[in-house]
């Protein structure tokens, strides 16, 4: 059955990824964040989009920077995290979590994910189940807890777990490696894992990427989405404590891994 979407991936700057959505019924084009890389501009010209709808996770630099370029150049609507709107230039439109945004032919619903960044969200595509997830959640991994709560960036990750196993996870970026070993050394024998790590580690030796994923394998090998596992717990030894207290270990375990 053909698919509605068209999602591509392109590597940029250091580890970023951008990402570009193209509805196949309507010829519409969005991107997810915009780096300031100039491969971007040439992977569209090459493929002659355009465009039109920019979406925006959260407010770092290296998801921001190239909004400007953008904007000159195909002056596409560009949507913001409302919360972040005063630390993000240029934009078009503010979004709340619980929004829903038509795009050709389908749908994105704006998710609450906090923790990264206060105001971080992710965008889900309906029609054809894709999440993304901008610097919230990684392949076996999650973001940085720079603004936490501990308490916020868990239900945010919890929401994401009520999403389709089929759900296709699209990432801000390549980390999959460093996050896999991370999770071994909580869990070491966690055969699905290790049988991940030495795919992981054959794609990136060919220069390929690790994304991406879907949540159903996310759901069963993410320490990051297993912190209720009581496994996930004992590992930061913190049997028995809140939910939120065990994130809070477990991403200051792998801040210092």
């Amino acid at each position: 059955m053909t698919q509605k979407f068209e999602i591509e991936m392109l590597p940029v700057l250091d580890t970023n990824y951008a990402i570009f959505i193209k509805c196949s019924i309507t010829g519409k084009v969005a991107m997810v964040d915009a780096p300031d890389d100039d491969k971007i501009v040439a992977f569209l010209e090459a493929r002659n989009w355009r465009p039109d709808l920019v979406l925006v996770t959260h407010r770092h630099w290296d998801h921001v920077d190239g909004l400007e370029k953008i904007k000159q150049r195909y002056d596409p609507i560009i949507v913001v995290p409302d919360s972040e709107k005063d630390q993000i230039s240029p934009f078009t439109e503010t979004v709340a979590p619980g929004a829903i945004l038509p795009f050709g032919a389908g749908h994105f619903t704006v998710l609450s994910t906090p923790g990264h960044t206060s105001g971080h969200i992710a965008y889900f595509l309906q029609e054809q189940p894709a999440l993304f997830a901008g610097d919230a959640l990684f392949s076996i991994g999650c973001g940085r807890m720079f603004d936490g709560p501990p308490n916020a960036m868990w239900e945010g990750l919890k929401q994401l777990r009520h999403l389709p196993d089929e759900t296709v996870l699209y990432c801000g970026h390549e980390y999959t490696i460093d996050n896999i070993k991370f999770a071994l050394s909580l869990t070491p024998e966690h055969e699905a894992l290790r049988q991940h790590l030495n795919w992981a580690e054959e794609r990136r030796a060919q220069n390929q990427p690790t994304l991406p994923s879907t949540l159903g394998f996310e759901k069963a090998n993410n320490p990051f989405l297993r912190i209720d596992d009581p496994v996930i717990a004992q590992a930061v030894g913190q049997e028995n404590a809140p939910e939120h207290e065990i994130f809070a270990a477990v991403r200051k375990a792998k801040d210092q891994f």
